[in-house]
């Protein structure tokens, strides 16, 4: 029996003895779902504190189900270690770690390296290794199959498959989650390319395509997020023209989205984040300059984007002054510094870098964030939210600017005690009373 015919073999028959490398926000809902479609799973990280949470059943990630870890891990199904001589139990095992960019902006791999290091050393024949991790196309092919093969001493293709397959997290997403949202795959050869969509599909229950090779995949996800990227930056550009002109970019876009067809609403914001979209163009751009290639409409884009944080700065300033007011010495509340509305991933969030920006230019600066109590980013920043969120607290700042969409914050109780709003979101949009807020 080949080796392709024993793996599809041992998938139909949930014999597979699954592993995911980087138990974080892509890694441990992958992990729970091949433990829920029956496959024994390990999870490995280097952080201690989550190999122990998971192993006692302790959920921190807020797309996987409390109670869904807890039985599983009770039920065996799931574990997790830090000890990578438990690669050689595998079957599958997914790399999933972050891909950040270093202090140059350029893509800092080096989680990947060492990811691929760790399981080359342990890598018994008949394994499937996909990586997971955004990266630039040629990654699989340029730097993880020469370290797996001189690692472990086996040929890719003939004594292991390996692949990519991005993944398509959405933090806070009520609709498509890792269970129903579709893969795409790409194996460094065909029968790798079928027995590792056949585990996905034994997995998932969104479709899984398949595609011709590893860096197809690789440029399909690094176009994903720079569509979003140079769409934002459009709109975040009309946005800026628009307050020029006496022009709600808002009621434009409402405006626009009546078309039926050729447009797609995108909307300003205090800049990009997530550990996707603010990334990935830098890894394409990084990539092309290989080729002498200058990709100057997305870099354009990032240009914008980059810049949104400093640009709210500014319309706060202009506001502050209108209340005769200086930013220097202000004092500014912040609502909301996670990326997103209603998650606690605060990762590139711009609402940290407009805090940055504000206290630069001399403002008192303080947040409140029901989802993030506290945060501390890699970059060295910190801060912690204000308990509560009261009349008398709103009524003490000059300025309140809202830089999260969050449902569960009073607004109507905000715009009635606040001297001053800035709501870089849109989110007061219904509230009818309107003379003390300013809208990005």
């Amino acid at each position: 029996m080949s080796m392709k015919e024993e793996l599809l073999k041992k998938i139909e028959q949930k014999q597979v003895v699954a592993g995911v490398v980087g138990l974080g926000y892509v890694g441990l809902p992958l992990a729970v779902e091949k433990a829920k479609a029956g496959f024994k799973t390990i999870g490995f990280d280097i952080q201690k504190e989550k190999v122990r949470l998971v192993n006692e059943g302790h959920n921190y990630i807020g797309d996987v189900v409390d109670s869904d870890l807890a039985e599983l891990v009770k039920s065996g199904k799931l574990s997790a270690t830090n000890d990578f001589s438990f690669i050689k139990e595998v079957d599958f095992v997914a790399i999933c770690v972050p891909t950040p960019l270093d202090s140059h902006q350029e893509p800092d791999i080096s989680y990947v390296r060492e990811s691929a290091t760790a399981v080359s050393k342990h890598l018994k024949q008949g394994t499937m290794v996909v990586l997971e991790s955004t990266t630039y196309p040629g990654t699989t092919e340029e730097l993880i199959k020469p370290i797996l093969e001189q690692g472990s001493g086996l040929t890719c293709g003939r004594d292991f498959y390996l692949g990519f397959s991005p993944e398509r997290v959405d933090p806070g997403n009520l609709i498509y989650k890792t269970k129903n949202t579709p893969k795409v795959v790409g194996a460094c050869s065909e029968d790798g390319a079928e027995v590792i969509s056949a585990m996905y599909r034994a997995v998932l229950e969104g479709e899984v395509f398949t595609v011709s090779s590893p860096a197809v995949a690789e440029m399909e996800k690094i176009l994903e997020n720079t569509y979003r990227n140079v769409n934002i930056g459009l709109i975040n550009e009309i946005g800026r023209l628009c307050h020029e002109m006496g022009i709600s970019v808002w009621e434009v876009i409402d405006a626009a989205k009546t078309k039926p067809y050729g447009f797609q609403a995108f909307y300003p914001g205090p800049g990009l984040g997530g550990h996707c979209i603010p990334l990935d163009p830098y890894y394409l751009t990084w990539k092309a300059r290989e080729y002498d290639f200058h990709t100057t409409l997305i870099e354009n884009s990032m240009v914008i984007n980059d810049s949104q944080p400093e640009y709210c700065v500014e319309r706060a300033m202009h506001i502050l002054n209108r209340h005769r007011k200086a930013i220097n010495g202000a004092k500014i509340l912040m609502l909301g510094v996670s990326y997103k509305n209603d998650i606690d991933d605060y990762r590139e969030s711009p609402a940290i870098r407009v805090m940055k920006e504000l206290r630069k230019v001399g403002a008192d600066v303080e947040y409140y964030d029901p989802w993030v109590p506290k945060f501390r980013n890699m970059y060295g920043q910190s801060g912690k939210s204000l308990k509560e969120l009261t009349p008398e607290i709103v009524k003490a700042f000059d300025l309140v600017m809202v830089t999260a969409a969050h449902h569960n914050v009073d607004y109507e109780m905000v715009q009635k005690y606040a001297k001053a709003v800035f709501d870089t979101k849109n989110v007061m949009a219904g509230i009818g009373e309107r003379e003390n807020i300013e809208v990005l």
